[in-house]
């Protein structure tokens, strides 16, 4: 979608939406994983797997994140995470914080300190739990 239309939707919508550089940088990563597509959310854009969103980036209130910025909305990044790492994130601390979306929700705020390499890391771990066997494998390159 253009930048034009994407702020024309933000307008109608009422909603704040992401920095499309963000959106962007996110989108680069999880596209090139296998069968994954972009698409339009309730606010913001996620990336999806044969309909299961794994990763998400949207303005997030500070209610939300439980900060005290000062800002009216931050830029996010939500994903899905397992196991120790799962519990590892959840007791992070900032940028890293949970939600209620779900066991296994862990969202990122994005800011100039976000480490890439990082994202890249957690949206294709997002991508495994959510996708099917067969495009795991495929990722992994044992078709």
């Amino acid at each position: 979608m253009s930048v034009a239309a994407r702020s024309v939707r933000s307008m109608v919508s009422g909603r704040p939406e992401p920095d499309l550089v963000l959106v962007e940088r996110v989108g680069r990563i999880a596209t090139a994983l296998p069968d994954a597509y972009e698409e339009e959310a309730w606010t913001g854009v996620r990336w999806r797997v044969r309909k299961h969103t794994f990763a998400h980036v949207l303005m997030l209130s500070p209610e939300t994140t439980s900060t005290r910025s000062g800002h009216e909305h931050l830029p996010g990044l939500i994903f899905r995470s397992t196991g120790e790492e799962l519990l590892a994130l959840s007791h992070a601390g900032p940028p890293f914080f949970t939600l209620s979306w779900g066991d296994d929700v862990v969202a990122l705020l994005l800011d100039d300190s976000t480490d890439w390499e990082e994202v890249a890391e957690l949206v294709t771990e997002s991508y495994r739990i959510r996708a099917p066997r067969m495009l795991v494998r495929r990722l992994d390159g044992s078709s």
